[in-house]
């Protein structure tokens, strides 16, 4: 019983935003916002996703992205306020949800193959 209104309750006012479909192994853009003092600038992460989870309000999402020979991860809520949109740059052909074995591999292993849409 408790269960049907916590649903309920995020359907009625968890606010959905558009973003596109994504999976795991698509390559996509994220362009959230910053506060930094009184200033607010947009900052975007560009990277693989490595694993979508969760669902309805509480879903989340992680991105890996290589900057210089360091792997740099970061989960995002999907309904956060600061999110203001998701580009996808490249859809990914993986066999799996959570492409967790991404992080260990290096060079040209680490290439996802992209999707050829028909």
């Amino acid at each position: 019983m408790s269960l049907d209104l916590v649903k309920f309750v995020q359907d009625e006012f968890v606010t959905k935003k558009d973003f596109p479909e994504f999976k795991a192994g698509d390559t996509i853009t994220v362009y959230y916002e910053i506060k930094e003092g009184e200033k607010t600038r947009t900052q975007f992460f560009k990277g693989v996703v490595i694993q979508r989870r969760g669902s309805g309000a509480t879903e989340t999402f992680t991105i890996r992205k290589m900057s210089g020979n360091v792997g740099v991860e970061r989960i995002f809520p999907m309904n956060m306020p600061a999110l203001q949109k998701v580009e996808l740059n490249q859809r990914g052909k993986v066999r799996r949800a959570r492409i967790f074995y991404f992080r260990e591999l290096t060079g040209k292993k680490a290439k996802i193959k992209e999707l050829r849409r028909k």
